[in-house]
């Protein structure tokens, strides 16, 4: 698949890139075999592999949830910078 020129010059733009004419010539030719060299993948027969199949051998190693005691209310609000009746005392989002 090759690519066009103003193609590139649009790739150019999303990315916010200021590209020179010589950059964007030469990368019209390396996208374009980054794209060619990509779609060989279509003629592979990937019929028999699961979508969610991979190279590695990965499986999740969570740990149990086990409960553990908290903080006591007087801890959390030491380090608040203000408190009022045992609560985090915020300025008023809509008025008072």
């Amino acid at each position: 698949m090759r690519l066009s020129y103003e193609e590139v010059e649009h790739i150019a733009e999303l990315a916010r890139l200021n590209l020179t004419e010589d950059e964007k010539r030469k990368f019209a030719e390396q996208l374009s075999d980054i794209l060619d060299y990509a779609s060989r993948l279509d003629s592979l027969d990937t019929s028999h592999i699961p979508p969610t199949a991979s190279v590695l051998d990965i499986y999740l190693r969570l740990r149990e949830d086990e409960s553990q005691p908290g903080l006591s209310r007087d801890q959390v609000l030491e380090n608040a910078p203000a408190t009022k009746e045992n609560q985090f005392k915020v300025p008023p989002v809509f008025g008072e």
